[in-house]
C-alpha cells in the first residue's frame, strides 16, 4: 500500500500578506464566476450607455436668437432673417461695431433651432457659431483683464446623486445628458467629456473624485488627455411623485476634490427637470470660469511632482557618482598615456519632451470613433488621445499627446497600419 507524503518544505510553507491577497482576489473572482456566471460581469461593460459629446468644437456659439424679417420672396427673407441673428449674435458677444460683410466672414455655421417660412415673410429661432480664430481677437476677454484666455483640458466626472445613490456612467442620466448636450464652445474651460461608453463607466466611476492617489489620477487624466479633473456634482430630491425636484449643485476640482461653490435650483416637476441642469451647468461654468481668472484652475502640480521629485534624485545620484568615473578613466588613460575621447563625458540622452498634436481621421459612426482613439493610443509613444470635435458621418479631430515630433508621430501611426498624411502641427489618418 503507498501512502501520498507532503514534502517538508510545503508543509512548513505559510503565505506571505500579498500570496493571501493574491489567493483571496482568485478565489473571489472563482466564487463570482460560479455564482452569476460570465455573461453578467461582462454586461457590466457591455450595453447602450454612452452619450457621445456634441459641439464639442472650441467655436463659439450663441443660441436662442429670434428674428422675424420680410422679404420679395421667402429665400430673400430668410437671407434677411440669418444676416439680422448675426448682427445680432455679434451684439450679444459685446463684439466691435462691423459691417454685416465682416461679420459674416467670422460666422461658420447658422443653427436652426426652430423656424416658419412665409411668401414674404421669415419667424425664426437661430443659433450663429462664431470661428474662434477669427473672432476671438475682437472680443474682450471675459476672465478680468488678466490675459487667461482658456484653460488647461479639464476630465469631466459629472456625478449625480439620485435615490441616495452615485452614478457617472453606470446608466444614461440626465445630468450626464445634459452635460454631452453642453456647447462648450463658448466658455474659457477646455471641457474634455467622455462618452461614457466601453470601459469609461468602470474607470469614472461615482468614488472616482474621493480618491487622492496620484498615480491613478495620472494613468486617469493621460488615457483621456487632460491635465486636471472638475467634479461637478447634482443632488436630485424629488418632494413627492409628480411634484417639485430640488436640485442641489456643488462645483467642485482637483485631485483633491476641492470645494469651489454650491447652489440650489427648483423644478416644478419632472418636464422641468432638463431645464433645470441646463441652467445649472451655465451657471458652473461661471463659478469654474470665475475660478479660472483667480488662478485656482491650474493644473495641479502634485499630480507630476513625484515623478519630477524622482528624476531629481536620479539626476544627483548620477552627479555624484559620474565624477568619480571620470577621474578614474583619466587617471587610467594617463598613466597608459591614451587621451580620452571628447564624447566619453557625455551626459545620457533626456527623454523627448511631450508634445500635443492635432489628428483627423474619419467618422462614419460611434464605433469608427472609438475604434480610431482605441488605434491611435496604442501607438508607440502616444501618452494620451481624446477627441477636440466629433462629426457623426464626417472628419472628426482629436487632440494627440506624443513624446517626440510630428514625424515621428506619423512614423508610429503608419505602423498601426494608418494611411497618414502631414499638414502643418496636425496629421490626417485613414484606414
Amino acid at each position: 500500500m503507498t501512502v501520498a507524503t507532503i514534502p517538508s518544505y510545503l508543509r512548513q510553507w505559510r503565505p506571505g500578506l500579498a500570496a493571501q491577497l493574491l489567493i483571496g482576489l482568485s478565489l473571489a473572482l472563482a466564487l463570482a464566476l460560479a455564482m452569476i456566471g460570465p455573461d453578467r460581469l461582462i454586461a457590466q461593460i457591455e450595453g447602450d450607455r454612452g452619450i457621445i459629446p456634441v459641439a464639442t468644437s472650441s467655436d463659439i456659439q450663441i443660441g436662442g436668437i429670434e428674428v422675424e424679417t420680410t422679404g420679395k420672396d421667402a429665400n430673400e427673407a430668410r437671407q434677411n432673417g440669418w444676416k439680422l441673428a448675426q448682427r445680432l449674435g455679434w451684439q450679444m458677444l459685446k463684439g466691435p461695431s462691423m459691417s454685416d460683410g465682416q461679420i459674416e466672414s467670422m460666422v461658420a455655421a447658422i443653427v436652426i433651432e426652430h423656424e416658419q417660412i412665409g411668401p414674404h415673410r421669415y419667424v425664426a429661432k437661430l443659433g450663429v457659431v462664431f470661428d474662434r480664430e477669427k473672432a476671438g481677437q475682437f472680443l474682450v476677454s471675459n476672465q478680468g483683464g488678466n490675459g487667461v484666455t482658456h484653460s488647461a483640458p479639464m476630465l469631466v466626472i459629472p456625478v449625480l446623486y439620485s435615490g441616495g445613490v452615485a452614478q457617472t456612467f453606470e446608466v444614461r442620466s440626465a445630468w450626464q445628458k445634459a452635460w454631452a448636450e453642453a456647447r462648450a464652445g463658448n466658455t474659457a474651460i477646455d471641457y474634455v467629456r467622455p462618452t461614457g461608453a466601453g470601459g469609461d463607466s468602470l474607470i469614472l466611476t461615482g468614488g472616482q473624485p474621493g480618491r487622492r492617489s496620484r498615480l491613478w489620477w495620472r494613468t486617469v487624466l493621460s488615457q483621456f488627455g487632460a491635465s486636471d479633473v472638475l467634479s461637478p456634482v447634482a443632488r436630485l430630491e424629488r418632494q413627492w411623485p409628480g411634484g417639485p425636484v430640488r436640485g442641489m449643485f456643488t462645483a467642485r476640482y482637483g485631485p483633491d476634490n476641492t470645494f469651489l461653490e454650491s447652489f440650489s435650483l427648483t423644478a416644478n416637476d419632472e418636464n422641468g427637470v432638463p431645464a433645470m441642469l441646463n441652467q445649472a451647468i451655465e451657471r458652473l461654468d461661471r463659478i469654474y470660469s470665475q475660478a479660472l481668472a483667480q488662478g485656482l484652475l491650474r493644473p495641479d502640480p502634485t499630480l507630476y511632482s513625484d515623478q519630477q521629485t524622482m528624476d531629481a534624485a536620479l539626476s544627483a545620484l548620477v552627479a555624484a557618482t559620474q565624477p568619480k568615473a571620470v577621474a578614474s578613466d583619466a587617471a587610467t588613460d594617463t598613466a597608459s598615456g591614451t587621451t580620452p575621447e571628447a564624447g566619453a563625458s557625455e551626459a545620457p540622452p533626456r527623454e523627448a519632451a511631450v508634445s500635443s498634436y492635432t489628428v483627423q481621421f474619419a467618422s462614419p459612426d460611434a464605433q469608427a470613433v472609438d475604434a480610431a482613439l482605441g488605434a491611435v493610443r496604442g501607438a508607440a509613444g502616444v501618452k494620451g488621445a481624446a477627441t477636440s470635435s466629433i462629426a457623426i458621418g464626417g472628419t472628426s479631430v482629436m487632440r494627440v499627446s506624443f513624446a517626440g515630433e510630428l514625424g515621428e508621430l506619423a512614423a508610429a501611426l503608419r505602423a498601426r497600419g494608418f494611411s497618414v498624411t502631414v499638414g502643418s502641427n496636425s496629421l490626417s489618418i485613414r484606414r
